[in-house]
């Protein structure tokens, strides 16, 4: 089979390699003409560990190549939308990218030739109908007779991209039509079978930590397969700001709050994944999810209230962290912050919407001079924060050197491994505020920081 992946951004590098990579010829679509060189340079367009050695393998064997142009989708039988889908100021979802996708495709379906189009994007329920009926309008085709649409919505965790993308835990697939399912069966069987992984050996380093491992395969209905993607998410949200909520109790009783979380994550029905205290989630995905979601609820007179109450738990564990700066200072007028990390995780350059944005924002009105340093998410967020007046810095020690306090957003393993001594010699107030709870272990304290994480005592 032949795929076709429209967007060559997070998802779509990932996804399209990753069917190079199963042994599929792979055409990624791409309006960048940057991107497009690059892929056919063999060179990753995004950051994400272990893509650039996966691109340029696929590319030197002659099953991964780049374009601007949709000719490609006449001879695809699967053509993947994995294109942007921004929120709108009120919530909703920023359709305008899958709208100029399927318009596309549409233009360039071979009439006697049945094409899957698969939705990657996360998109609100009803997208796959929005798809079929722009395709159908604009080619004269006829819907599960010459095409069908399928929902597969991704679920790729940034950093471990590579990893999940082979070892997933579950495939969803949703669609009422049979032979869109068969088509889509095929595609996954050798990931499903583990097949044509050999050639990957040398960068799946981690491969054998999932020998064990099963995926599941699971189809459903396309409304369904929509919803699930949104709503992992905004559980998954509901989790974080609760573990942070529950910190800020334990800042006031005295309680350790790595101790709770880790006591709480030995229950099996709850279990310890996403139970890592923070100042709050951030990214590309939870906060735009978790918004969409809620605007979809709110319009079906349904109020998902709990994930309305973990976004503004969210906003105020933000605001939480910038009140223990304050008591530490007093006044933040002229005061030097270094905050280190800008990113929403480490092993990312994905510096969007990220609570950095959120925090150093604040700082900045309060009047500090913000100083700050990530190992890769600083060309992203300089481009997305151009209003911020912040001083960007090339080593971490250079954003501390004279600071009156030190952040810690992000917990990249540099970081950990600073010498500290030398950090204190730097600063000028040695304030340290820990929000992933991330240094604890280095006994700075001892070294002569006002240390603070969140949640400890």
């Amino acid at each position: 089979m032949k795929v076709v992946c429209v967007g060559s951004g997070y998802v779509g590098s990932v996804t399209g390699t990753a069917f190079a990579i199963l042994g599929f010829p792979t055409i990624i679509i791409d309006m960048d003409g940057r991107k497009v060189k690059e892929i056919n340079e063999g060179i990753s367009p995004i950051y994400e560990p272990g893509l650039a050695s996966c691109i340029e393998q696929m590319v030197n064997a002659s099953r991964l190549s780049a374009t601007q142009t949709y000719d490609c989708v006449y001879q695809a039988d699967v053509v993947f939308i994995a294109v942007g889908t921004p929120s709108k100021p009120d919530g909703a979802v920023e359709l305008k990218y899958v709208r100029s996708a399927a318009k596309s495709i549409g233009e360039h379906l071979n009439p006697s030739h049945f094409t899957v189009i698969v939705n990657k994007s996360t998109v609100p329920v009803g997208t796959s109908d929005l798809v079929a009926s722009i395709i159908e309008e604009v080619s004269g085709l006829e819907n599960n007779r010459h095409f069908a649409v399928v929902s597969n919505p991704e679920f790729l965790r940034e950093g471990y991209a590579i990893e999940d993308v082979f070892f997933p835990e579950r495939i969803i697939i949703g669609s009422g039509s049979p032979k869109a399912k068969k088509v889509m069966q095929s595609l996954y069987k050798p990931l499903l079978e583990r097949t044509n992984y050999a050639e990957l050996a040398e960068h799946l380093t981690f491969a054998s930590n999932h020998a064990a491992t099963k995926t599941v395969l699971f189809e459903t209905d396309a409304k369904s397969a929509e919803l699930i993607k949104y709503v992992s998410n905004a559980f998954l949200s509901v989790k974080i700001s609760y573990i942070n909520e529950v910190a800020r109790l334990c800042d006031s009783l005295g309680a350790n709050v790595n101790d709770v979380s880790f006591g709480m994550g030995l229950d099996t029905r709850i279990g310890n994944k996403f139970l890592q205290v923070s100042s709050g989630w951030s990214g590309s995905c939870f906060p735009k999810d978790t918004a969409e979601i809620l605007s979809e609820s709110q319009k079906y007179g349904s109020e998902l209230t709990l994930v309305k109450a973990a976004i503004d738990s969210n906003i105020s564990m933000h605001d939480y962290c910038i009140q223990k700066i304050q008591r530490s200072l007093t006044s933040l007028n002229s005061k030097n912050i270094a905050v280190l990390g800008l990113t929403f995780k480490p092993n990312t350059d994905d510096a969007r919407h990220t609570q950095a944005s959120y925090i150093i924002g604040k700082l900045l009105q309060l009047g500090a001079n913000v100083s700050v340093h990530d190992p890769k998410g600083m060309s992203m967020f300089q481009q997305m924060n151009k209003g911020l007046q912040i001083r960007y810095c090339e080593r971490p020690i250079d954003a501390v050197a004279g600071a009156d306090a030190l952040v810690l957003l992000t917990h990249w393993d540099e970081y950990r491994l600073m010498n500290w001594e030398t950090v204190y010699k730097l600063m000028k107030n040695r304030y340290v505020l820990d929000t992933r709870n991330f240094l604890k272990k280095l006994n700075l304290s001892e070294l002569g920081f006002a240390y603070e994480g969140l949640g400890l005592h």
